[in-house]
């Protein structure tokens, strides 16, 4: 089907609903919930609660279908709202535990964005805090690697230590990072400033 036949199919299942008409709102239903579903999936990771709220927003649109406006694209809306309802999900886990044993673990995705977003200047103080679980000589060589951008044969004549051991304790402080992440609840404090900030929009 061509994208302008597309939009009128789709622009006439919209009058069809604002009229009430459940046969269109099953069509709607089956032509944007698979591409929802998944969306929503990259970053929630819980099939069983992105089911519940792909479930809440198209009921929403059937309440209110009177309102919508038949001129603009339903799917742009549609994700826009699932978008949002993801966000919201996260921002209620970082206060509710029990919503948080629903969510399984990110994907590398989300942890190289939030990575990204705690080696900011402007995020010194969470960085610092998350380092502070670190040996000293661990926390010395990444903060040196990683902050202050030196190199690693720079790092090893600085300490006194080979390039190898520098690699080594970057490897081993990457790893204790991601695990202090999840394991100390850290995870869910950046999750909260990175959708504050607007980090996943996607």
């Amino acid at each position: 089907m061509s994208s302008n036949a597309s939009d009128q199919l789709e622009r006439q299942l919209l009058v069809d609903l604002k009229r009430g008409d459940h046969a269109a709102f099953q069509e709607l239903y089956n032509m944007y919930k698979r591409s929802i579903v998944t969306s929503m999936l990259r970053l929630l990771k819980s099939p069983v609660l992105v089911e519940e709220l792909v479930q809440e927003l198209f009921l929403a649109l059937w309440d209110n279908r009177e309102n919508i406006d038949t001129d603009r694209s339903i799917r742009a809306y549609l994700f826009v709202i699932a978008n949002n309802m993801a966000k919201n999900t996260l921002r209620k886990a970082y206060y509710d535990k029990k919503m948080r044993s629903m969510l399984q673990p990110f994907d590398e995705q989300v942890y190289v964005q939030i990575d990204d977003h705690i080696r900011k200047k402007e995020n010194q103080a969470l960085l610092q805090q998350i380092l502070s679980y670190l040996p000293s000589r661990r926390r010395e060589v990444y903060t040196l690697c990683k902050l202050e951008q030196l190199s690693y044969k720079e790092v090893a004549q600085r300490l006194g230590i080979t390039e190898n051991a520098v690699n080594d304790h970057v490897k081993k402080a990457n790893a204790q990072i991601r695990d202090l992440i999840v394991d100390k609840e850290i995870l869910w404090l950046v999750l909260f400033f990175c959708i504050q900030e607007g980090i996943f929009v996607k």
